[in-house]
This record gives structure tokens, sequence and C-alpha cells, in this order.
């Protein structure tokens, strides 16, 4: 018994400190996933929810200070008694999850390691067995070291536990398992390869014939048979792949601009999934960083799930020089945790990411635009037309070319210039044409 104890100690103990370190460089990631728990669909407790990001430290730092305890030996009574209690609950709740396919993943091992609510209850089930054993067995638990040592170690152990995670709130986690991490490309992640599995479901088909109800299995197809449907049941035997990166565009309100914008280099985008919830203090630092940015020769968007009225709001209150795109709010939690949050692209490659707490840190070395040489063959869809600094058409500058009456004259397809036109105007106009008239 006590070998068993000893060895049902070290693998509880490690699998507790590894489980909460891991939720614990992603407090606010564990916070929204407890906010699916505590909603109207799972367990309807949704007065918990403003609570979620406190209770999400608590539990992760309650979870690797009992690793610590249980290895150390300190307070043995408390320590597995408390694990006993944690791991019921827990069982109970992927228990619950899996058994009404309420939650698809419980976030026991944050992104690192994606479990099914069946792998999870299971993990669960042989957590609780072996904390069992450290029960029956709990004289078998003494600690390691003299009081004292172990009395400071376990106090080091809660402490350190508090700073990482305030650390990590303050700033981003240290280990980004996310598809969004620097040097992840964006729009590779979007991609299903021809040869990823397909889903696999299976059907079951009731019918009544001659008055006896009778179930017949397919894989999708209406079967053959002389009696009077009843009803199906699908079950998936397997998920289909799903790729990294998930609802993730760039959008207006009637155009998809996701490819667009992940082809750029230079790019630098601004997530904040709700204007509404914004860091005051973040918001604050956005304009000076966005127009040195736009100034060095980068292209600046935003991204959020808030509304146009939102948008306007927050550009005219701290006199934002750049435009705001939609993209979905669970996304852009998982893009950044930080709002705002900055991110640097290059052809959808992550180049840089940082908190608003950190966006001094955020590195704009100018960019050197090369215009296109003169000979080159650019196919221009998209001209804006400026005649005497109004707007005009095409038709109204050829007249002015052919009559010769202008005094001044430009034409460019200089992106720095194309770009800054588009931000103003919130266009996507590729080339610029300007004329002034001779006065008489």
């Amino acid at each position: 018994m006590k070998i068993l104890v000893a060895l049902s100690r070290i693998f509880v103990g490690v699998l507790f400190i590894i489980s909460g370190f891991i939720k614990l460089n992603d407090p606010l990631g564990f916070s929204y996933k407890l906010e699916e728990y505590f909603s109207a669909d799972v367990l309807n407790i949704e007065f918990l929810i403003p609570y979620a990001l406190g209770i999400s430290i608590l539990v992760v730092v309650f979870e690797v200070v009992l690793g610590v305890f249980l290895l150390i030996g300190y307070k043995p009574k408390f320590t597995v008694w408390s694990l006993l209690a944690m791991i019921v609950f827990f069982t109970f709740l992927t228990f619950y999850s899996a058994y009404f396919d309420k939650v698809k993943d419980c976030g026991c091992f944050g992104d690192a390691l994606k479990l099914t609510p069946w792998e999870s209850f299971t993990k669960d089930v042989i957590l609780l067995f072996f904390i069992l054993i450290l029960v029956f067995g709990l004289q078998h638990v003494k600690p390691l070291l003299s009081k004292l040592p172990t009395t400071i170690l376990a106090l080091l152990s809660f402490v350190v536990s508090l700073w990482f995670g305030y650390h990590v709130l303050m700033h981003l986690p240290t280990i980004d398992f996310r598809a969004y991490k620097i040097g992840n490309n964006i729009y590779e992640g979007m991609i299903i390869p021809e040869d990823a599995p397909k889903a696999i479901q299976e059907y079951t088909w009731t019918f009544n014939i001659n008055g006896e109800e009778k179930e017949i299995v397919t894989d999708g197809s209406y079967p053959t048979v002389d009696g009077e449907y009843v009803g199906v049941e699908t079950k998936v035997i397997r998920e289909a792949y799903q790729p990294p990166v998930l609802d993730f565009s760039i959008e207006t309100d009637d155009e998809d601009l996701t490819k667009h914008f992940l082809s750029k280099e230079n790019l630098i985008v601004i997530v904040s999934y709700s204007l509404e919830k914004i860091e005051k203090e973040g918001v604050l630092k956005l304009k000076a960083i966005t127009d040195e940015a736009i100034k060095n020769g980068y292209k600046v968007i935003g991204l959020t799930a808030s509304g146009n009225d939102a948008k306007q709001r927050i550009n005219n209150a701290y006199n934002l020089n750049f435009n705001w795109y939609l993209c979905d709010e669970k996304a852009l939690k998982t893009v950044v945790r930080s709002n705002p949050g900055i991110l640097e692209l290059d052809a959808g490659t992550v180049k840089q990411k940082l908190h608003w707490n950190d966006i001094e840190k955020l590195k704009l070395p100018k960019v050197e635009w090369k215009s296109a040489p003169k000979t080159s063959r650019i196919k221009i869809n998209n001209i804006l037309y400026v005649i005497d600094g109004k707007v005009s058409t095409k038709k109204e500058m050829d007249s002015v070319l052919a009559d010769k009456t202008f005094k001044n004259y430009l034409y460019t397809i200089d992106s720095s210039i194309i770009d800054s036109i588009n931000i103003v105007n919130n266009s996507n106009y590729d080339g610029f044409m300007k004329i002034d008239l001779k006065k008489e």
C-alpha cells in the first residue's frame, strides 16, 4: 500500500501541476471556457459570468498549489481531501458535458492539448481512482522535509502562482499554444487539405412496417423499404477535420476582404473583440502608435465584433486614423488575449503580437516602398480622379487632358499614397490621378 500511495502521489501531483500551469499560463482563456459552462445552455448559472476571470484564477492557482502540496507533503489531510473534492466536481462537470453534448472541449489542458468530453471524463475517472488510493492511504503521505522548509515551499508555490497569473494577464501568455502565435501564417491555418478526413455519420431510420417499428442503419442514404417513415436519428462516428484557424475574417458590411488583407505586407492589425469593453488605458495608446505606423509606411486596420456606431464613436473620441473591419468575437478572443491587442502581419504571417501594456515595444522600422517602373504593366482597376480638389470621373479627366487646360498633373500608383487615401475615404482605390486647372 505504501508504494501504491507513493506512485499515486507522484502521478496526481505532477498531473495537477501540469494541468494547472497550462491554464495559469492563459487564465483569460480558461475564463472564456468557464463562461461557456456558466451559460444558459449548459449549467444555467449566468449570474457567475461576470466573475469568471476571478474564479478561473482561483481555481488554477489552487490546482497548482495542491499539486505542489501533495508532492512536498504539506498538510496531507487538507491537501488530499481538497483534491478529492476538486476531482469529484470536475468529474461531474465533464460527465455532464459529455452525456448531454454541451461543451466540445473541457479546457483541462487549455489550448495545449484538446480533449473530447468523453476523453476528459475518462481522465477524471482515472484521477479519481488514484486520489481515492491517497484517501485510504492518507497515513502514508508524509512531508518530505522538516516543517519550516515545507512551509516555505508551500508559501512560495502560492506566491509564485499568483504572480505568474497576474503577469500573463498584464502582458500575454508566456507560451502561446494557439494558431495565431508568432511565426504562424493565418491564411495557411484556414486551409483544409484535400486529403483531410471527412465526417462520418451513422443514420438510424425508423419505419412502421406492417404495424411494427423497425430500425434501419445507413451512412445517410434513404433506405428503400416498404413502410411508413417514422423518424431518423444521426450519430457522428468521426468528426471532420477542423483547420487550426476557424471563423477568422476581415469584412465590411457587404464585402469579404480576408484574402486581400492577408496577402498584404507590413500590415498592423489592432484587435478589440468589443469596443464597448475596450480598456481605456489601452485605447489611449493607440493614437500615437498607429500614427507612427502609418507615417513609417505600414497599412493599419482594426478588427472588432462591434457595430458601426461603436466604431465611429471610438474613432471620433480618440481621433484614430484607421478603419475598423468585422470579425467574429470568439475568433478575436483567440487571436490575442488583450483588448486592445496589436499584431504585425506580413502576407498573413504573424511577425509581432503585443498586449496593450507592451504596445511601446512594437518595432516599426520605416518601410521603403518601391514605385513601379514606368515600363511595367500593372493592371489598375479602380482609379480615383480629382480635378481641382474635387472627385471627378474618367470622362471629365480625359476632356481636361485633351484640352490641355491643366496646370499641375499627378498620376501615381504609389502604395503609401493610395493607402493613405483609402484610409481617409474608407475606399479601395489602387490608382490616383490629380490635376489642377489653369486659372483665368
